[in-house]
């Protein structure tokens, strides 16, 4: 008997999945390239680091990790309904936002619904839409990574289940405007969803724009997803949230896993949530340094797209792939557009002013060979 191969089959909509690729961590580079000190612009963290009253929630917490977590997440859930204006009801936490998006395929997609999504975007739209037998439907932005409503709209159909906005966009930065997301919804069939993914709400500064949450008080057909992991700096605990009508939250809540959102990430976004001295720093942070970014690109004669989030998508050229390589030979880590179809490009984690300080430099000397 062959210990080698199996006669076990897996789905077969496996074979047309892609898994997600995230960025490579600070030790992986560090071991291969044999670095001391690596700087890592490739997964939208906040530099600034968690936020503090989080961290000392999860100290209080330490002496009771043999307790299981609530299941319910009460306190966390009041939390988010306090700080938003919200009911409990109203609201489902995750283990992060990408748990989300995968609950909600699990609870209303059937095979052969159609989901419509923005290109490009988040990957794990598409990844929950296929592991649930979903046609995909990609409406590409228009050429300075702006949604395109009328396109949107004519993608609908009678076996349209969900529509995929994300605002500001990842990898574009590029946000749906206020007016356009209530265009859309106003033009809407009901019985679509719309999961408006606004994880990165609040690096915008635009006015003309809205976090989904006023859709949400409204009526409409919307669930908003929300994470922890950006402005409140609390990636490696994995917490996010959405927010939708009871109904839509009580469907979502069937299949989740029971205690999905460990005791310390619960204990923590709690903190973090009223910790505004750590959101305001980090804010202000992201909007000088992305000035900064600008100017620098500029300088290097380097096009990019002006961004309301924590990221730039900058255009390197037919080199890009081979810039983003040398850029990790000298410590610094982006990510490559190749994975949205851009092979142009990469997008750059803005960062604190030394570390984009050390990505200029780096990038100055590359491109000056």
């Amino acid at each position: 008997m062959s210990l080698t191969k199996s006669d076990i089959l897996a789905r077969d909509v496996l074979n047309r999945m892609k898994p997600y690729s995230p960025g490579k961590p600070i030790w992986e580079v560090q071991r291969e390239l044999g670095l001391d000190r690596v700087v890592k612009l490739a997964s939208n963290e906040n530099p600034l680091g968690p936020s503090p009253k989080a961290a000392e929630a999860i100290r209080k917490l330490l002496a009771d990790l043999h307790r299981y977590p609530d299941a319910q997440a009460v306190d966390l859930r009041a939390a988010i309904a306090g700080r938003y204006g919200l009911a409990s009801e109203q609201i489902i936490v995750t283990n992060g936002g990408d748990e989300l998006i995968t609950l909600v395929s699990e609870a209303f997609i059937d095979a052969g619904d159609e989901i419509i999504i923005p290109s490009p975007s988040f990957s794990e739209y598409e990844f929950g839409g296929r592991l649930m037998g979903a046609a995909i439907r990609n409406v590409a932005l228009t050429e300075n990574g702006q949604y395109n409503v009328a396109a949107i709209l004519e993608a609908v159909n009678e076996r349209t289940k969900i529509v995929y906005l994300c605002s500001p966009n990842n990898p574009t930065g590029t946000i749906l405007r206020k007016s356009a997301l209530s265009e859309l919804l106003h033009a809407l069939p009901r019985n679509v969803l719309v999961v408006y993914d606004s994880a990165y709400s609040h690096f915008v500064t635009e006015g003309d724009y809205s976090d989904g949450m006023e859709f949400v008080k409204a009526g409409y057909p919307v669930i908003v997803l929300q994470t922890f992991s950006k402005i409140y700096g609390l990636a490696g605990i994995r917490v996010g949230f959405g927010v939708a009508s009871p109904s839509i939250i009580r469907a979502v809540l069937q299949v989740k896993e029971p205690f999905n959102v460990n005791a310390l990430a619960q204990a923590a976004a709690a903190a973090a949530i009223e910790d505004e001295n750590h959101v305001l720093k980090s804010r202000r942070l992201v909007e000088e340094e992305r000035l900064r970014l600008y100017r620098g690109f500029e300088e290097l004669g380097l096009s990019y797209t002006p961004s309301m989030s924590n990221f730039i998508l900058v255009h390197l050229g037919e080199e890009a792939e081979q810039r983003y390589v040398e850029l990790m030979r000298r410590g610094i880590i982006v990510r490559s557009g190749i994975a949205w179809g851009l092979p142009q490009h990469v997008r750059i984690s803005v960062g604190t002013p030394e570390e984009n300080r050390l990505l200029l430099q780096a990038l100055r000397s590359i491109l000056d060979g």
